[in-house]
């Protein structure tokens, strides 16, 4: 199946066809659990579909790989900008800085 017509899935037997998906918006606070992870807008359907899936694996399963990574760059690049505005400071709260650090390196460590 091509790349532009590969089907994605969107949890609970729902699926959407990839280049039919043209936005997707992560759920917050009370909105979001129990299955429910990502709003998704799908041409043709003129409600948001609400997915199980988090937006970063969906776009992956969409072959966007590069911007289901961006978050984790932009997290990794205020890590270090607070790490530098802490030593120019002269206060390094290591306990923190290395709480960030072990919870971004796991999340670039594929499962299985």
């Amino acid at each position: 199946m091509p790349p532009e017509s590969r089907m994605v899935s969107l949890g609970f037997g729902k699926f959407a066809r990839a280049d039919k998906i043209f936005a997707h918006e992560p759920l917050t606070g009370d909105e979001r659990g129990d299955g429910r992870r990502t709003k998704v807008w799908v041409d043709g359907i003129p409600d948001p579909v609400i997915a199980s899936r988090t937006e970063g694996t969906i776009l992956r399963d969409m072959g966007q790989e590069a911007a289901a990574d961006a978050p984790m760059v932009e997290e990794a690049l205020d890590l270090a900008a607070r790490l530098a505005a802490a030593a120019d400071a002269g206060r390094v709260d290591l306990s923190d800085l290395g709480r960030r650090a072990r919870r971004l390196l796991a999340a670039t460590v594929t499962p299985g």
